[in-house]
């Protein structure tokens, strides 16, 4: 499983609605431009996350987006999940149809299964509130070299 385009930014825009994390409507337009997404795909991104509970949305002059849960609380694997499907990076292994299976089918099902176990695991360990202060702390510790 390759995490999409479209997955890509819909995790960038909830990261972007944790950041800013206001308690007040974000405008589609400015979650778009700070993370260099299209103004239009991001208005279909974030009507998607609203049918799945993940933004709630306000109309007006004054409207925009939010989260609708706790950015400390709502995973990536959510997210994800709900974005495009099940999360499985590993292969499904095929069994032949008779006899016993080849040598070494069942060593690597186990394999791919807790590459996909973990893989999972980590997705829904891992907070927006969590990304959010990852990032704020590497900001704070990173000082631009400008030598040459």
């Amino acid at each position: 499983m390759k995490i999409s385009r479209k997955c890509q930014y819909a995790l960038k825009a909830v990261f972007e609605l944790a950041w800013r994390n206001a308690g007040e409507p974000v405008k589609t337009r400015d979650i778009a431009e700070a993370q260099r997404i299209s103004r239009r795909f991001m208005e279909v991104i974030l009507n998607e996350l609203k049918r799945g509970g993940f933004v709630e949305s306000r109309r007006g002059s004054q409207g925009g987006y939010m989260l609708a849960r706790d950015a400390r609380v709502l995973t990536v694997g959510e997210v994800i999940e709900y974005i495009q499907g099940p999360i499985s990076f590993a292969p499904d292994v095929a069994r032949t149809a008779g006899g016993p299976p080849p040598w070494g089918d069942e060593a690597f099902t186990e394999l791919w299964q807790d590459v996909n176990n973990a893989v999972f695991e980590a997705c829904h360990k891992v907070s927006f509130g969590g990304l959010v202060e990852f990032e704020r702390a590497k900001r704070r510790g990173c000082v631009p070299d400008y030598s040459i």
